[in-house]
């Protein structure tokens, strides 16, 4: 069965990986641990979902028998979501199946018996292409690409996972931030917004809007104005919004990775230079500290 293999632990990202495959004329199959799981791939559009059942709750345990599961149907490309439960699986599955991967990429192609993907190093500064032949491994972040819906049929398919490592206990994970990634509207702020003071402005704007807040790192992780989680860039939040709204970034590639997919981006920055202009399609030239209370009040109107 040659075709295209997804898996996330995160269920949303698999839908993307989903729609990614299926816009390029792909067979898609959903592999799952669980009949939970299950409940929210099988209407993703994909044509398949097989669920791995095995006596393990930890899925890197799984890592052996994915490999030979993904021999076994001859699969042209396993597609992972890049969350580090699925960087970590995504590795020991091309480790014991010794074939090529791509990690974290940007964009991805198929060709006849290839996988063209895109990806940013050095800091965003340069993007590399690479020509992966036959079975492959590419890990792919969320935020990329628009689910779709369509009934798959399920197969449950019994295997022996790894016993070697056990799940001794879990703990949530205490988020502060919101979820850009499903923001219709947000406000991006830099560093040119001086004291935290002026937060109040911002979050007014944004209430008229009707819109999330996010940030570029120095922001979150500098200044700790706003949680990690509502930072956004190449190691952040990749967002999609209909509108974001860029308040006083200089717009470094490392931030514009995590807004380039917005329908439309608006920039105001006093500096007729900065380079977010070259990725906005509005920009306004001006001191934000007159611009965004301008904005406001014509927005409330």
């Amino acid at each position: 069965m040659a075709g295209v293999f997804v898996y996330s632990d995160k269920n949303g990202i698999a839908l993307e990986l989903i729609s990614c495959a299926k816009a390029a004329g792909k067979e898609v199959m959903v592999i799952v641990f669980s009949q939970e799981a299950v409940e929210e791939v099988k209407n993703s559009g994909a044509d398949r979902v097989f669920v791995l059942q095995g006596d393990s709750q930890v899925p890197e345990n799984y890592a052996r028998a994915v490999a030979d599961f993904l021999k076994a149907q001859s699969a042209e490309l396993f597609l992972v979501g890049a969350t580090a439960r699925g960087r970590d699986l995504a590795a020991r599955v091309a480790g014991y199946l010794d074939c090529a991967m791509a990690s974290d990429v940007s964009a991805i192609s198929f060709g006849d018996g290839t996988v063209t993907t895109e990806r940013m190093i050095y800091g965003g500064a340069v993007t590399q292409k690479e020509v992966l032949k036959g079975l492959s491994v590419v890990t792919v972040a969320g935020g990329k690409y628009v689910p779709i819906q369509g009934t798959a049929e399920v197969e449950t398919v019994a295997v022996t996972p790894d016993s070697r490592m056990q799940l001794v206990d879990r703990a949530p994970v205490e988020k502060q931030g919101v979820d850009l990634k499903e923001a219709d509207r947000v406000v991006c702020i830099g560093m040119g917004i001086e004291k935290e003071d002026d937060m109040q402005m911002i979050r007014e704007l944004a209430a008229v809007l009707n819109a999330e807040i996010g940030c570029t790192r120095g922001i979150a992780e500098e200044k700790h104005w706003l949680p990690a989680e509502q930072y956004i860039g190449i190691s952040g939040a990749v967002i999609r919004p209909q509108l974001c709204l860029s308040i006083g970034i200089s717009g470094q590639v490392q931030h514009t990775i995590g807004i380039r997919d917005s329908k439309v981006i608006v920039a105001v920055n006093n500096n007729d230079k900065a380079p977010i202009f070259k990725t906005s399609d509005y920009g306004i030239v001006g001191d934000l500290y007159e611009i965004v209370p301008l904005l406001i009040e014509e927005l409330k109107k």
